[in-house]
């Protein structure tokens, strides 16, 4: 496997990942390697697009519609006995 040195890197930056890679329990190293694969996978930003694409549908065909905030489904739910998880 390769190792890749990244310079100068402003210490806010580092910082941020170092937050970012607590919430996601992951290393600094991990996440950093996490961040690399991702922006490297072409089918990762294909599948973005995509997904982007078919929200842009959604709010097209839902434009001007009332909706229920989550807040009230999730409590009518819970009301009827549901609980989190499937």
């Amino acid at each position: 496997m390769a190792a890749i040195n990244v310079r100068q890197l402003d210490d806010e930056v580092v910082a941020r990942l170092k937050q970012r890679a607590s919430s996601n329990n992951r290393s600094l190293e991990g996440e950093v390697r996490h961040i690399l694969e991702c922006a490297a996978d072409d089918d990762m930003a294909a599948k973005r697009a995509r997904f982007l694409e078919a929200s842009r549908r959604l709010r097209e065909k839902t434009k001007g519609r009332e909706h229920t905030p989550a807040e009230v489904l999730i409590r009518e739910d819970r009301d009827r006995g549901h609980r989190d998880g499937f």
